[in-house]
């Protein structure tokens, strides 16, 4: 009788050993066909003490690694600490002359606007990220852009979905803190300060900081002042801006109405006094004036964090960097415009956090003009775009006709 062989049957034995276990591998990602690889150029600034940049060499390296080319200018970051070789290797590519990176590059990212030579070098139907400063905006400027039919993103404009507008309110809060610690630097005796700890110590009384204005510098600047023991007085026009106020300190502190007689009772009595007015595209109004600077003690302090907008305290001056302070009436006034330059890595880096992940949503969504009908925050920031002005309140400084962006968007599908 045959054999028969059970082995035949046997079922396989089961994966006993890790050498037999299935190794996962990766898949590939899959590329849309739509994305669009980008030419971006970040410029060295040239406006006065502007140490700034707006992507920080992190944000560069994660536009490379999604196949983006980018092209920084010799030297662009080494105000904020970040040098060539920073942004070199992660894969950026270093330009020696302007001329160089403007014609290399797609989109232009900078913080202060173009420069008039900065536009001769612009190749028509390019995209500039940037601020505009509108206050100081020429009608020459803006129809040098339309001639060459760029379109245009400024920081100030945009806005997202909750109506914040992200950059301008990431400025405020650098602005905020800075200005309360560079109150406690002037207070020192050593800056002719009146020798005053802001935040005192036990059996001696703490300095006395008054805050014009409650919004984003003026929060700041409160949240700062209180943790570091001073007290604090916030004045504004607006009672729902002094709720807010509390609402995001989380407690209560001394806030009052802009009326005259409270205003000069308590910069009289005060030590610090941090002007942080804002008025969007308008002159900031003199809420203090220098009859009230005169009534401060020898040695006080003003940060006029408003001097961008003409101040909001009679006696402010612009001052730079190099030489940030001058004394009037006995009082040590600060009023450097470009407050943030101060500490330009922290600013960089914030500035970098808003603006890397949307040059990446214009990639990804395969060009300006996809991205413009899909993402409100670019498209809000929009002021120039097909050759026409884009935001009223822009067209109505410089005289000029306006487009409303959805129209243009409508007609260009």
């Amino acid at each position: 009788m045959d054999t028969f062989d059970y082995s035949k049957f046997q079922s396989k034995p089961a994966f006993s050993s890790p050498a037999f276990l299935p190794i996962p591998v990766e898949m590939p990602l899959k590329i849309s066909r739509d994305r669009t690889p980008l030419k971006i150029g970040v410029p060295k600034e040239t406006a006065f003490q502007e140490m700034r940049i707006p992507l920080t060499p992190g944000s560069v390296g994660v536009l490379v690694a999604n196949g983006h080319l980018v092209y920084v200018e010799h030297n662009a970051g080494v105000g904020s600490n970040f040098p060539d070789n920073a942004y070199s290797e992660v894969g950026a590519v270093i330009c020696y002359t302007q001329e160089q990176l403007y014609t290399s590059a797609d989109i232009i990212v900078k913080i202060e606007p173009l420069t008039s030579k900065e536009i001769e070098f612009l190749q028509p139907r390019k995209i500039i990220i940037s601020a505009l400063n509108m206050g100081t905006t020429q009608r020459e400027y803006i129809q040098a852009l339309i001639d060459k039919n760029i379109t245009a993103i400024a920081f100030e404009f945009m806005q997202s979905e909750d109506g914040s507008l992200p950059i301008v309110r990431m400025i405020s809060e650098i602005a905020g803190i800075a200005s309360i610690q560079i109150a406690a630097e002037l207070l020192s005796r050593n800056t002719q300060g009146n020798g005053l700890l802001l935040g005192g110590i036990t059996g001696v009384p703490p300095a006395r900081v008054t805050i014009i204005g409650a919004g984003n510098v003026g929060i700041n600047a409160a949240r700062t002042a209180l943790g570091m023991g001073a007290f604090v007085r916030v004045f504004d026009s607006e009672v729902h801006m002094l709720r807010r106020l509390e609402h995001e300190l989380g407690q209560k502190v001394f806030t009052c109405i802009t009326q005259q007689d409270y205003i000069a009772e308590a910069i009289k009595n005060s030590d610090v006094v941090i002007g942080a007015i804002h008025k969007g595209g308008q002159r900031t109004p003199h809420i203090v004036t220098e009859e009230m600077v005169s009534s401060m003690d020898n040695g006080s302090v003003i940060i006029d964090v408003s001097i961008d907008q003409g101040g909001c305290i009679e006696t402010s001056e612009p001052t730079n960097h190099a030489r940030p302070t001058f004394i009037k009436h006995g009082v040590i006034h600060y009023c450097v415009p470009n407050i943030t330059s101060r500490v330009a890595r922290t600013a960089s880096a914030a500035i970098s956090n808003i603006l890397g992940p949307l040059i990446l949503k214009i990639g990804n969504a395969g060009g300006i003009t996809r991205v413009i009908a899909q993402d409100s925050t670019i498209r809000r920031g929009l002021y120039i775009y097909l050759r026409h002005i884009t935001q009223r309140s822009l067209a109505t400084h410089i005289g000029s006709e306006y487009k409303d962006i959805d129209l243009l968007i409508a007609t260009n599908i």
